[in-house]
């Protein structure tokens, strides 16, 4: 049972970041749903007429007495918090009491809402004046829960209406609103109407893995991979969250020390995007804008994509409030997240978990779609009765070397099927993550000389790290390498290829694709099994350093549907 909706008292409210909070369509979309979701609401319908300037949002939540719904539209008015010490321990999406206020401000606002706990089950309609005082309220009947009416938005501010976007641009930012509480709240159902016209559906699920799908139709479920980990944070990191606190005269509760973080990310073999607009960030149920974690996102998944290529990632913290400082901006859009390196930290090594091998992130699902299109062009259109196995039941350990194909790919057998690996781009991926470990240069006793090359190209080989000084005109010594080039042949190239450019990763990545097995060399099968016991162990093995996939997947429940082996023989035979 919530608390009653109240002004809140001078000392908070002169604490609160003020601001305009409804100053466009999408805001009011914001405001409104934000406020069904603290109500508890499971399913949500928003109406829009823009032509009209009307929007309309209906929940199932637990709905206003009627005691609330007249003091709801008052100034600082508000259930969430109600004494100075809330301020610290906010755990709702809205806690201001401005938006309902901020509503009739510019529009003409009706609220018609039943409180499910109210014993007689009646529902109360009512419209509101310019302060947000009720102008008239009478009974009505409705389902719990609580309808949100603002019509004639801005009518009394035509300066506003003619500064707001586009009208493609203010529906593009309200389906931004809606996807984004969609992946932090996964189990609500979201109908968007736009002119009387169904215009956005979102189904419920359990996780973000079942919402990302519905919002990016090239994404499939199976494409992605969901990391779920409890995470206690150490005394150090608790009591930071203390003395900021009390450095900014907020009181200081006991501190959780535990919290839940969910990150659901695309598989970089699978799906990734030209821009970075699908990394968010979600804490306690809103996305906000936290570029430090946004760039540790962006950072883990480096070297696992394309060139200009990047990932599909949104990693949700459920935390103590302790750890957030919510009151910096009217829209709750930014935030101060204490103990920020800790998080950077952890978050890094949860992607990475999910980016490995593991028998819990791989499922027959997602094998099976990668090679669909191989069985399409001879499957017939027949529906078979296939039940595919669980993703415990695989079990890469040992993922044993069978046959080398055209010396190029080797053949793995596992306990659901088969894997063909890339033997090149499989030890590329193992040697970068090497050279990551450990970039060790070792002396030359006859310097390696350079000719016909300029000084940008002597100053890169500087800054990776070689021991360059002139040797004559126009020439150069390189009296160190990298330890992994120093017994090859063709260091002299080597040398050549690094001083092209980029960065130290730049280097190492064409240090590693240069040392690297050819594809065309034969291996026997001990040399494969070396090879592929490195490699599953790295990182990211999924893709090499230049974002290429490594392996194929030929699983059991594939071949058998090939083969057509759930088939009785008697059918088979014709008979």
């Amino acid at each position: 049972m919530s608390p009653p909706i109240q002004p809140l008292p001078s000392d908070v409210v002169s604490l609160i970041a003020a601001g305009e909070v409804i100053d466009s369509l999408a805001a009011v979309v914001r405001e409104l749903a934000e406020n069904a979701l603290d109500a508890q609401a499971t399913r949500l319908t928003i109406s829009l007429l823009p032509k009209a300037w009307r929007i309309k949002v209906a929940d199932n939540g637990e709905g206003m007495s009627l005691n609330d719904l007249r003091n709801c539209a008052k100034p600082h008015s508000t259930s969430k918090i109600a004494h100075f010490d809330d301020l610290a321990k906010i755990t709702s999406l809205g806690f201001r009491g401005e938006a309902l206020h901020s509503l009739a401000r510019v529009c003409e606002l009706e609220i018609a809402s039943r409180y499910a706990m109210d014993p007689q089950g009646m529902g109360w309609h009512l419209r509101y004046d310019n302060p947000g005082e009720p102008l008239t309220e009478q009974p009505t009947a409705i389902a719990p829960g609580t309808i949100v009416t603002g019509s004639n938005l801005f009518g009394n501010m035509p300066v506003r209406r003619q500064g707001l976007p586009s009208l493609s641009q203010q529906l593009k930012r309200i389906q931004a609103i809606v996807e984004n509480l969609a992946l932090c709240h996964p189990h609500v159902n979201w109908h968007v109407w736009h002119n009387e016209r169904l215009w956005l559906s979102i189904s419920p699920g359990k996780t973000a893995q079942d919402i990302l799908p519905q919002l990016l139709k090239q994404v499939h479920h199976h494409d992605l991979q969901f990391v779920s980990q409890h995470v206690k944070i150490p005394d150090n990191y608790a009591f930071q969250s203390l003395e900021k606190a009390r450095l900014i005269d907020l009181p200081s509760p006991p501190v959780e020390k535990n919290g839940l973080v969910e990150v659901t990310l695309g598989l970089p073999d699978r799906c990734h995007r030209r821009r970075p607009d699908w990394v968010k960030v979600g804490i306690n149920g809103r996305v906000v804008r936290l570029p430090q974690l946004e760039q540790t996102i962006l950072m883990t998944f480096s070297r696992t994509l394309p060139k200009d290529r990047f990932p599909i990632c949104f990693l949700n913290l459920s935390i103590s409030p302790n750890h957030i400082d919510w009151n910096r901006h009217p829209t709750k859009a930014k935030i101060y997240l204490y103990s920020l390196d800790f998080w950077q930290k952890k978050i890094s090594e949860i992607i990475e978990q999910g980016l490995r091998l593991f028998p819990q992130t791989l499922s027959i699902a997602t094998q099976n779609q990668r090679v669909a299109k191989l069985l399409k062009s001879v499957e017939k259109k027949e529906s078979h009765n296939i039940i595919p196995k669980t993703s415990n039941e695989i079990r890469l350990i040992p993922l044993k070397a069978v046959a080398q194909v055209r010396n190029t790919y080797i053949v793995a057998e596992h306990s659901s099927g088969l894997w063909l690996i890339e033997q090149h781009i499989a030890q590329e991926r193992v040697l970068y993550e090497k050279l990551q470990r450990d970039w060790e240069f070792i002396g030359l006793e006859t310097p390696i000389i350079l000719t016909r090359i300029s000084n940008y190209q002597v100053e890169q080989l500087q800054r990776i790290g070689l021991e360059v000084e002139g040797f004559g005109k126009e020439m150069w010594a390189v009296r160190t390498i990298p330890k992994i080039l120093s017994q090859r042949d063709d260091r002299l190239d080597a040398l050549i290829e690094l001083s092209l450019g980029g960065d130290l990763e730049t280097a190492q990545v064409a240090t590693a694709c240069r040392s690297a097995i050819r594809n065309g060399t034969p291996m026997n099968l001990s040399q494969m099994q070396d090879l592929l016991d490195s490699w599953r162990t790295t990182r990211n093995p999924r893709t090499c350093p230049h974002g290429r996939p490594i392996y194929l997947s030929l699983e059991d429940s594939s071949l058998s549907r090939f083969f057509r082996r759930h088939w009785v023989i008697g059918k088979s035979h014709g008979i």
